[in-house]
């Protein structure tokens, strides 16, 4: 009896132990497929366009050896409308993770990657370069962010993407309140757009650093479309949903859990990616 017992023991010890694993298997690979982003925000002045041009187009080729030494896995450069010089930012950098760490730490070997996409410039013209990126913008913003939910799609976001790119606030203690609005009201009717060509992805971003009362905003959520064309002109076959009283109700308080601050139109003018 005792024989049976201790095995009946180490077989339920065994499954335990199996459970656990697969437990531990399955948090490391949802931490794994976590998106994680640094915004950073330039002011261009209207006299350093061309100049700043040149030096993103340097720094693509570094950003591309970045993603291959798998220190990033992707950059993006997107100019931003409005974008007068009284109104805030011109450009903005993207630069991608799949793990905070990297991102906080700004992991990997940076000579490597600048030797690698410029073995034979000389270190003369390497520092003109670094001194020219100094004086064609200034990096205003720089905000950490996670990705925390987003629409069910395969949208690859080629060149031209226009994104509208939206800054949310939310008081303190809100968040939770907030993004189960985003998650449970508003997500499913963007996938609906989505599924019918009206839109070609959404995504909801939650601030990691920055935080604080004085914060500009606390998440930014992105609606993204092929193109202006796609964003000004949706498929003749896309009709506008009609909601009941009781759906209004719940998007009218979805629209009250937050405070819209600032939107822009933003185009993708440069990219690099983990293929």
């Amino acid at each position: 009896m005792r024989e049976i017992k201790s095995n009946l023991n180490q077989t339920i010890m065994k499954k335990l132990m199996l459970m656990t694993a697969f437990i531990l298997f399955a948090v490391n690979l949802n931490a794994q497929d976590k998106l994680y982003l640094v915004f950073e925000f330039m002011r261009v002045d209207n006299e350093q366009e061309s100049n700043y041009w040149e030096v993103e187009s340097f720094w693509e080729k570094i950003h591309e050896q970045r993603v291959k030494n798998g220190d990033i896995i992707g950059w993006d450069l997107w100019q931003l409308r409005p974008g007068g010089e009284d109104q805030h930012y011109q450009y903005m950098t993207v630069n991608l993770y799949d793990d905070p760490v990297k991102m906080m730490s700004n992991a990997g070997d940076f000579d490597a990657a600048l030797k690698a996409a410029y073995p034979d410039m000389s270190e003369e013209d390497l520092d003109k370069m670094m001194d020219k990126t100094v004086k064609s913008r200034d990096l205003a913003v720089r905000i950490y962010l996670e990705h925390i939910d987003g629409t069910d799609d395969n949208f690859e976001m080629p060149l031209g993407t226009m994104a509208s790119i939206n800054f949310m606030k939310v008081v303190p203690g809100g968040a939770g309140r907030y993004e189960k609005m985003e998650s449970e009201i508003f997500k499913p009717m963007h996938q609906e757009a989505v599924d019918n060509g009206i839109r070609s992805s959404w995504g909801l971003l939650r601030y990691m650093s920055p935080y604080g009362t004085d914060t500009y905003a606390t998440h930014i959520t992105v609606d993204m479309y092929k193109d202006f064309n796609h964003y000004f002109n949706p498929p003749e076959t896309a009709s506008s949903p009609e909601y009941t009283e009781e759906q209004m109700k719940k998007i009218n308080e979805g629209i009250a859990s937050r405070d819209m601050k600032y939107g822009y139109m933003a185009t993708l003018v440069k990219t690099q990616k983990r293929q």
